[in-house]
């Protein structure tokens, strides 16, 4: 079955990286746009991080130029750099493909908490 599965997610402290990884079915990963989000408790869903079939990169204002997001294709692969990780980067961080006009996928998530 098509799916998104993500991996990576961890315990890191302060100024800490890490690398998330979304694997895909071939034909999800064709999708027009691939992205991260993220959820913390008690706050809304957020876009991370973006691109699509295009190249075409995105970032969220407090991750740009700390996170970098990019794709595999041979692969079939997703990841997220991410660098000089702060508290507030703590969260489930949730794979998403989208197939215009109507077709999105979610993945189950990833738990990255940084703390010390």
């Amino acid at each position: 079955q098509e799916q998104l599965v993500e991996s990576g997610g961890d315990l890191v402290q302060p100024g800490g990286s890490l690398r998330l990884s979304c694997a895909a079915s071939g034909s999800i990963f064709s999708s027009d746009v691939m992205a991260w989000y993220r959820q913390a408790p008690g706050k809304q869903r957020e876009l991370v991080a973006s691109i699509t079939s295009g190249g075409v990169i995105n970032y969220e204002d407090s991750v740009r130029g700390r996170f970098t997001i990019s794709r595999d294709n041979a692969k079939n692969t997703m990841y997220l750099e991410m660098s000089i990780l702060k508290p507030e980067d703590t969260a489930v961080y949730l794979c998403y493909a989208f197939q215009a006009p109507r077709f999105a996928f979610w993945g189950q998530g990833t738990q990255v908490t940084v703390s010390s």
